[in-house]
């Protein structure tokens, strides 16, 4: 299971709209975008990375034009933390309504970064120039999923903050956040879960197409 799947999975409310419209004739920069928004008016730009054709529409490969960001919770205080190896104690931040209510403070800190924090659709986003790489603040964050195993990802950290006490942490994962998406027969486009067994050939066929170009 990656980021993406549990971003998916904790907003089932949502469903991907988007003012995209898809012609086989078109040239690519005619598709090099779309937007995809939520429910409730959040918008996220999107990169058309690579698309294929399927039997029930055109499969696409798509990446935020802003930089993915998440937030972490800690279940509890400790002032060496960020030396720390063990991560058991840190939540990925999912609820929208949680997401809402820390979002200004979060916005202010990362301002001290020059960055700009956006409440966009799906995943929050910064624009601006992210502070280098330094390996004392990276973290593994461990990620359930459906077999016996744990899948692993790298998060970048930018910055900490406190609301109401708790304390919360943002960071950028370090591989590029994918969406998989079906612009149907029907001129909708909708994600899809690439943990979806029938979706596997589909996103392996566009991730080596995309390797390729």
């Amino acid at each position: 299971m990656t980021i993406y799947d549990i971003l998916m999975q904790s907003q089932p409310e949502f469903k991907t709209m988007s003012s995209f419209e898809y012609n086989q004739d078109s040239d690519s920069e005619d598709i090099e975008r779309l937007t995809l928004t939520d429910e409730k008016g959040n918008t996220l730009d999107c990169y058309v990375e690579n698309a294929i054709e399927g039997n029930d529409g055109t499969y696409l490969l798509l990446m935020p034009v802003d930089i993915p960001v998440v937030i972490l919770a800690w279940d509890h205080e400790d002032e060496d933390l960020e030396d720390s190896e063990d991560i058991t104690n840190a939540i990925l931040l999912d609820d929208q309504a949680e997401i809402e209510t820390v979002f200004p403070d979060a916005k202010a800190v990362l301002a001290e970064l020059d960055l700009s924090l956006k409440l966009t659709a799906f995943t929050l986003t910064v624009t601006g120039e992210l502070p280098p790489i330094e390996d004392d603040g990276i973290l593994n964050l461990e990620l359930e999923t459906d077999g016996p195993s744990l899948d692993s990802e790298e998060l970048q950290f930018l910055k900490d903050f406190y609301h109401q006490k708790q304390k919360y942490s943002i960071y950028t994962p370090l591989s590029p956040l994918l969406f998989l998406a079906r612009y149907n027969l029907l001129g909708k486009v909708d994600l899809v879960s690439p943990e979806d067994e029938q979706m596997q050939g589909i996103l392996e066929e566009l991730l080596f197409d995309d390797i390729e170009d």
